[in-house]
């Protein structure tokens, strides 16, 4: 990549020094030699520089991978199996033992009777009684008049009138003009072009290198583990317990409220010359209920202690051998040969083409229209419209209302309230209490307590040694190639332009002592003579 792009570079710098050094001496710098008449000038010549350029060279090395191979193993370990077992256990329960009880209590049965009585009552009766009376209304009457009304209306007049205006009409002529145009016109001509292009050559090169090869040794170690052990032993355990007991006690019986009514009395009634009875007001009186004896069972705890079996693991350090691989890398060196592309530089010349343009003068002519306005007087006829007044007159009819007044008669009706005396018999009851007494039944719970035995199961682990096949992984190494880029200096020549003055001490008619301002050591490098014969210092 780099090579392809310096190659175009160098030949574009090969061209613009030969286009300078052209420019410098028109064309008539020679290198075969120094013109030992001519007057002192500059000519070009062309030094070597080495550059150095690093390419890109791919190489193969090798790594270490290392695979896991696996291996089946049989190893020996304890294993706990679960056994049941059984054992009876004593235990307590409280059974419960009814007992039938019988207790009195008086109670107050309400008895009620029927009484009847008279009772005096007044109602109001209506009368109806018919009237007249007599009002007077305004009855309306209507009568019909006219009358005359004057006004003005504005009448339309038309007039014709007439007004002169100028309007501009369009006068076209038509002219010529010149004008002169440029036609390009192209001429094909051609040149030489010395270019330099850089051509490759290609060495083959040796070089040492060192790298680092495997080497496995087989090793031995011993490693500790741990195996479980079961080991049995006793405890003592508390626990609690207890026994339910049976308590009594009294709940006192409920309040209740009762509404009774209190005697009533006779009151002389002077409207109707007889007693009428009065019955007593209601109140409500609080009334308390029997009391009970309820039972309820009562927890009462004990705590007892008992021997427990249990087992307890503990961990037994032992130890193995093992065998592994250790992987130990020794140096190693090898040769490897690559190639190294060096460019050298070669002249060529080309003839390329190029186009002149050159600009010949044309004359053409051309026509246009030019619009003149001419004014023109023009007349035209309109009507105006002119508005007169005129008076006319119009007969209206209206009506006009008058009020007459007018006596009527009406009949109505008046309703008049006569008291009436009446008599009716009412029915009431009167409400006495009457104790009673009466027996009532009631059971008691009461716990006896009451031993008894069950079976209980329970678990135990027991050791059990058993054997189990487990795959261990080993590492096995392998070389995996790989690609590595690296870059490879290399030395790159090319010919740099310079100027060197000659001078020619003969024709001059003395020395001329001119600063060395580059080029070739020794001469001027392409006039094949010293520097004190070609005069160049």
């Amino acid at each position: 990549m780099k090579r392809a792009l310096c190659a175009p570079l160098v030949v574009a710098l090969m061209m613009v020094a030969a286009s300078q050094a052209a420019a410098d001496h028109c064309g008539a710098v020679s290198y075969s030699g120094c013109d030992p008449c001519s007057q002192p000038h500059y000519h070009t010549v062309y030094r070597t520089v080495r550059n150095r350029v690093m390419d890109r060279v791919e190489e193969t090395r090798y790594r270490t991978v290392y695979d896991r191979v696996p291996e089946q193993k049989v190893i020996n370990y304890t294993k706990y199996v679960t056994e049941q077992r059984q054992k009876q256990v004593n235990y307590t329960v409280m059974v419960p033992t009814y007992e039938t009880r019988t207790r009195n209590y008086t109670v107050n049965r309400p008895v009620w009777e029927t009484r009847t009585k008279e009772v005096n009552y007044t109602v109001m009766k209506p009368v109806w009684e018919t009237k007249t009376r007599t009002y007077t209304v305004n009855r309306p009457v209507y009568e019909t008049r006219t009358r005359n009304i004057n006004y003005t209306v504005m009448k339309p007049v038309w007039e014709t009138r007439t007004r002169n205006y100028t309007v501009n009409r369009p006068v076209w002529e038509t002219k010529t003009r010149t004008y002169t145009v440029h036609r390009p016109v192209y001429e094909t001509r051609t040149r030489n072009i010395n270019y330099t292009v850089m051509k490759p050559v290609w060495e083959t090169r040796t070089r040492n290198y060192t790298v680092n090869r495997p080497v496995y040794e087989n090793r031995t170690r011993e490693i500790t583990y741990h195996v479980r052990k079961a080991v049995p032993y006793t405890k003592t355990v508390t626990y609690n317990t207890g026994h339910w007991e049976t308590q009594s006690y009294t709940v006192p019986g409920p309040t209740r409220s009762k509404k009774i009514r209190t005697p009533g009395r006779w009151v002389w009634n002077p409207a109707t010359c007889c007693n009428c009875y009065c019955p007593g007001t209601c109140r409500t009186v609080c009334v308390q209920c029997p009391p009970r004896t309820c039972c309820k069972r009562v927890w009462v705890p004990e705590c007892r202690t008992k021997e427990v079996c249990c087992t307890k693991y503990v961990c037994e350090p032992r130890t193995r051998t093992i065998c592994y691989k250790v992987c130990r890398m020794v140096p190693e060196c090898k040769t490897c040969t690559y190639r190294v592309c060096r460019m050298v530089p070669e002249c060529r010349t080309k003839t390329c083409c190029y186009k002149v343009c050159r600009m010949i003068p044309e004359t053409k002519t051309c026509c246009y229209k030019v619009c003149r306005m001419v004014p023109e007087c023009k007349t035209c006829t309109y009507r105006v419209c002119r508005m007169v007044p005129e008076c006319r007159t119009k007969t209206c009819c209206y009506k006009v209302c008058r009020m007459v007044p007018e006596c009527k008669t009406c009949t109505y009706r008046v309703c008049r309230m006569v008291p009436e005396c009446r008599t009716r018999t009412c029915c009431y009851k009167v409400c006495r209490m009457v104790p009673e007494c009466k027996t009532c039944t009631y059971k008691v719970c009461k716990m006896v307590p009451d031993c008894r035995t069950r079976t209980v199961c329970y678990n135990v682990c027991k050791p059990v040694c058993a054997q189990r096949t487990v795959t261990c992984y080993r590492s096995v190494a392998r070389q995996v190639p790989y690609t590595v880029t690296k870059c490879v200096p290399r030395t790159v020549c090319k010919q740099v332009p310079c100027k060197v003055l000659c001078t020619n001490p003969a024709c001059a008619g003395q020395d001329h002592a001119a600063p060395y301002t580059g080029g070739s050591e020794g001469g001027c490098s392409g006039c094949g003579q010293s520097a004190a014969n070609c005069g160049c210092n």
